[in-house]
């Protein structure tokens, strides 16, 4: 492993966590004159929100919002260290000097690239796309995504036979791909660390009495994000995964593992208005489709109702308080059996459905992949608002669960909170 110095200045900010709260962090404390260092352990920038089909509160997909950011990062290139496939290692020091040590991982491709995708068309290794949840494949050389930054591709050594195959660095006109790329160890100075690590969907799997992992039709919130986006595995196409087919009938299950003392036992907030706006997309797709939402109780705060009075307002989007005991799947067509608790009702219902989707709730990033310095976390691991030690600040989903505007406006106090930190 090598190693390699790097000095700041004092007023420079480490942000930890290249999603959309880590990235507002990091163009508004640069662009008031502070230096960034601006640390993410995937190989592009852009977090849950580059996977997602469209936003709130304007419903827009994210290749504008995102965009807007990149550019202001390379406007600022400067003052903006970007290191990619990268995690905190180490951290001492106080608010004003932090002396922070950064593992950087070999992504096996250097600055010259120019993405020109020639190292793909000759490579013969697949591998599960994680982008896209696994629907579909990458080989073993990939871009995250299509607008990814940086605009570098990776290469997944997991899979990779690395010199023994090497057709890729044969293929590069621009010797942009270095087989033999080692970790490195970054050290940094800083005077304040924002913690914008985001969140990690709950293990779906882990609810067995909701099919998923064992019913071929059984998808996650987040992988139905990636169905309907243009991007996505199927080209934003609604399908069934288990033979392609149109979804006419789609059951939305609500706080799957949230509120649930064997799993999540908080509300992760923004599952309902997600869960709506999907069923909407099924209905832009198919005006014949039927969506049908069970929930426990609905939550759609301040200008939100009003998407959800509108949603509610299509006859064909069903919007009924129940709790989804079972899922079945039948082995010969694949269909799904969906048992639910009437709670208004009372008894139970049994419906078919060629697709059932799981709103799995937000559990947050450091709860499985801690940080080794200290941050102070509530009863279920979201970062204590306001108790944090001096000098370290925590932003967006790393605090709370949030929708997108409200992830941006926290960042946005949490980079003025880490300017007045290393201005003191």
């Amino acid at each position: 492993m090598s190693n390699d110095k790097e000095t700041s200045r004092s007023d420079a900010i480490l942000v930890i966590g290249g999603g959309i709260s880590g990235l507002t962090v990091a163009v508004e404390a640069t662009e008031v004159g502070h230096p960034v260092f601006l640390i993410e352990r995937q190989a592009s920038l852009g977090g849950r929100v580059a996977q997602m089909n469209k936003y709130f509160p304007k419903l827009c997909p994210p290749v504008c919002g995102l965009e807007i950011n990149y550019q202001r990062i390379r406007k600022n290139a400067d003052k903006i260290k970007t290191l990619t496939l990268a995690e905190v290692e180490k951290v001492s020091g106080k608010v004003g000097a932090f002396d922070v040590t950064v593992k950087t991982h070999p992504r096996y491709v250097n600055e010259r690239c120019t993405a020109c995708g020639d190292c793909v068309s000759v490579c013969p290794v697949e591998r599960p796309n994680a982008f896209n949840y696994g629907m579909d494949k990458t080989k073993a050389i990939y871009r995250p995504y299509d607008m990814a930054y940086p605009a570098r591709y990776a290469i997944d050594m997991g899979v990779c036979a690395g010199s023994g195959c090497a057709k890729c660095v044969q293929a590069c006109k621009y010797n942009a791909i270095e087989l033999d790329m080692a970790p490195q160890n970054v050290r940094l100075n800083v005077g304040a660390i924002v913690v914008a690590t985001g969140w990690e969907p709950k293990d779906a799997a882990a609810m067995e009495n909701l099919g998923f992992g064992k019913c071929a039709n059984v998808i996650t919130n987040v992988m139905m994000e990636r169905l309907a986006a243009p991007s996505g595995p199927t080209g934003g196409k609604i399908l069934r995964p288990s033979d392609g087919k149109p979804v006419r009938t789609a059951v939305f299950v609500q706080c799957a593992g949230s509120r649930d003392e064997n799993h999540l036992p908080y509300c992760s907030a923004v599952c309902c208005l997600a869960s709506l706006k999907q069923a909407t997309y099924l209905r832009e797709q198919n005006p014949e489709a039927t969506a049908h939402v069970f929930y426990i109780d609905l939550r759609a705060t301040g200008t939100y109702e009003d998407f959800l009075v509108r949603t509610q307002g299509d006859a064909n989007i069903v919007v009924k308080k129940g709790k989804v005991a079972k899922v079945q799947e039948n082995p010969e067509t694949k269909d799904l059996v969906v048992e639910v608790e009437d709670i208004l009702g009372g008894g139970k219902l049994r419906m078919n459905a060629d697709l059932v989707v799981l709103a799995t709730g937000v559990v947050p990033s450091q709860k499985t992949c801690p940080l080794p310095f200290e941050i102070r976390c509530d009863e279920y691991g979201f970062c204590a608002a306001g108790d944090q030690p001096p000098g370290v600040i925590a932003a967006g989903t790393a605090k709370a669960p949030s929708d997108v505007a409200t992830a941006i406006q926290d960042a946005t106090g949490a980079a003025l909170k880490a300017i007045q930190c290393v201005r003191q």
